[in-house]
């Protein structure tokens, strides 16, 4: 089981009948969709690894010690089970709609009929894919229209047997399977309103935030599984076939399974039934499918059952569409690179986190370092914070981005004294906090260039603000005024938060120098953005947020290109206090220019030396 062919597998949806790929109906049950990030590929890869242990590890505790399958003669032995119908058999297929659950001919409607089919055959139809299709239109019933439910029955005949209310044909010559069409969700009404105005677009006559609705989904595909393997009877018969596999004792064979693969359904595609649909749209799909890809299917629905085992939160629809839709619309080769660059994308990320810490826990001299950016890092991970909180979110980003906080605020422990004086409190009650500038700061000339670079920030942040401010109350909704101050400062945060860069370029640029950045941490930062590049041209995704994963690439250039012009100098003094001429480290009673220079004391002035040693020397 080659993972080539695995990415082969999920991505090669024409062999496999992948009706997603078909263009979405209107009036799906989502709204517009959001950005994706890499999050996309960590799913994916759990995917896989799931993938992988329901394939190949569980059925592994199944088998045990099994007795050969076939004698030396190439006879099945006793004991064991072969399938009814072998490579080659044809067969008809039919397709029937009923609000029954159960299969009745009387009370179904057929709705397509492929003839003269063939097991294991790859290569029917038209354009020699194994795949036939039919497109069928079905008018709505009141009932229907009422959050009815509607069953689809695909039966599969052999040997010219006839379905018929008496069941006069042999039991052998037909498969039947029944799955319920229609599904049933909460609708979901963002409550939001323009607070000027008090108009929502998201408000629907008639409809309330959370009621169950029925949804239909426009695509069916049918896949007749060709497998001929030989099955033990009396012993457990491993998962997912465990589920489909039904031995007949008398005649010592198993049906063959008639699969629906509903895999590829897009969230997306779902239409709301309701009193105004009075017809829905059905794409009829046949194609075989291998044992492989029912493998891979069936071990993504027992993904489900796991992740409540395990405790794992549970995907949206939302996010198993963009997984869907990044396996179908990439390259299987692209795809499988990409997902070994997000393995490093992980590792560079703790990475980054560990040397980050590093730096700030044996940082002795805060000369060179913008403060003021770590106190607005605190701010602006406070709104990712609130902004999380406020929007329904994944358990576990809530709890990175409050990790994220966490470590912020330790920072500031580390660049600033915090002095908590218990014997003078306010009000009596709460102790007295008295927070100042570490002196390595204050009494540097890095305190003022980070006020002057602020200031000068200041006069472009605060336009921007201000407009951007403007154009969310006018032009966007919101949950109330709460929600918009949340939003307003994380959507500027989002678009402009990488300006918040530049005050550390600006001090370099005064002190001609970057010996004094933590350039491990910012180099695994870089990595981690030109991945993030990546990202942006293989996921879908608007153009305005695919150019602003490039925006970080220009600081860091600009970093680069400062390291460049203010090459390393062996008389300035490191964050550690060493330079290239005193390696053991300055000492305490030198003068340190502004640059990181050391510098020199005066000679001492000698007595001139007598004529007559002179004379002698």
């Amino acid at each position: 089981d080659s993972y080539f062919f695995l990415f082969k597998a999920v991505v090669s949806t024409q062999s496999t009948g992948a009706a997603a790929a078909s263009p979405p109906a209107t009036g799906g049950a989502d709204g517009q969709q959001q950005p994706e990030n890499q999050n996309t590929w960590k799913n994916l890869l759990w995917r896989f690894f799931s993938m992988y242990i329901m394939i190949s590890v569980i059925p592994s505790f199944f088998r045990g010690k099994q007795a050969p399958a076939t004698t030396p003669d190439g006879k099945v032995s006793p004991g064991h089970a072969t399938n009814m119908w072998p490579t080659g058999t044809q067969f008809d297929l039919y397709l029937y709609m009923s609000p029954d659950e159960s299969f009745d001919v009387l009370n179904s409607t057929l709705l397509c009929h492929f003839a003269d089919l063939s097991m294991g055959e790859w290569y029917d139809g038209e354009e020699k894919n194994g795949q036939r299709n039919h497109k069928v239109t079905i008018p709505t019933t009141k009932d229907l229209q009422n959050n009815g439910t509607m069953y689809v029955h695909m039966v599969a005949t052999r040997n010219g047997a006839v379905i018929n209310s008496l069941h006069s044909h042999n039991k052998h010559d037909v498969v039947v399977n029944s799955k319920r069409w229609t599904r049933f969700k909460k609708r979901k009404i963002e409550a939001t309103t323009n607070l000027l105005t008090g108009e929502s677009k998201n408000k629907i006559e008639g409809a309330e935030d959370g009621e169950i609705i029925s949804y239909w989904h426009p695509n069916i595909t049918i896949s007749m599984l060709d497998d001929q393997r030989v099955w033990p009877v009396g012993q457990q018969i491993p998962p997912p076939f465990d589920k489909w596999v039904h031995i007949d004792l008398e005649a010592m064979q198993y049906k063959p399974i008639l699969y629906v693969n509903d895999y590829w359904e897009l969230n997306s595609d779902l239409i709301p039934i309701n009193d105004t649909v009075n017809e829905l749209p059905l794409n009829i799909i046949y194609a075989p499918i291998s044992v492989f890809y029912f493998q891979i299917y069936e071990a993504q629905k027992m993904q489900k059952q796991w992740n409540s085992m395990l405790g794992v939160a549970e995907a949206s629809d939302e996010e198993n569409d963009i997984v869907k839709r990044t396996m179908l619309e990439t390259n299987p080769y692209i795809l499988g690179v990409t997902i070994v660059v997000s393995l490093i994308h992980t590792v560079f990320e703790f990475l980054a986190f560990k040397n980050d810490i590093q730096f700030w826990k044996s940082r002795k001299s805060l000369e060179g370092l913008s403060i003021r950016s770590i106190l607005f890092n605190i701010f602006t991970q406070l709104i990712v914070v609130l902004y999380v909180l406020d929007n329904d979110t994944n358990t576990m980003v809530a709890v990175s981005v409050c990790i994220g906080l966490v470590i912020e605020a330790w920072k500031v422990t580390k660049v600033m004294d915090i002095n908590v004086d218990m014997s003078d409190p306010v009000l009596g009650l709460i102790p007295r906090v008295t927070i100042k500038d570490k002196s390595s700061y204050a009494e540097s000339p890095t305190k003022e260039y980070d006020r002057l670079a602020f200031k000068y920030l200041s006069w472009v942040l605060t336009p921007l603000l201000v407009g951007y401010a403007v154009y969310s109350l006018l032009y966007e909704e919101h949950k109330g005024w709460y929600s918009w101050t949340l939003s307003m400062c994380y959507g500027y945060l989002l678009m402009f938060g990488f300006i918040m860069m530049t005050p550390q370029l600006f001090i370099n640029y005064k002190m001609k120098s970057v010996a004094h950045l933590p350039w491990r941490m910012l180099t695994y930062k870089a990595l981690n953005t030109f991945i993030d590049d990546l990202f942006a041209f293989v996921i879908k995704m608007p153009t305005l947020y695919r150019l602003g994963c490039f925006r970080d690439d220009i600081i860091f250039f600009i970093y680069l290109y400062q390291r460049w012009v203010y090459r390393e100098d062996p008389n300035r003094v490191n964050e550690f206090g060493t330079s290239g001429q005193h390696p053991e480290g300055v000492p305490e009673d030198a003068d340190i220019t502004s640059e990181g220079k050391v510098v020199a004391p005066p000679e001492e002035e000698s007595e001139p030396k007598p004529l007559e040693e002179k004379k002698k020397e």
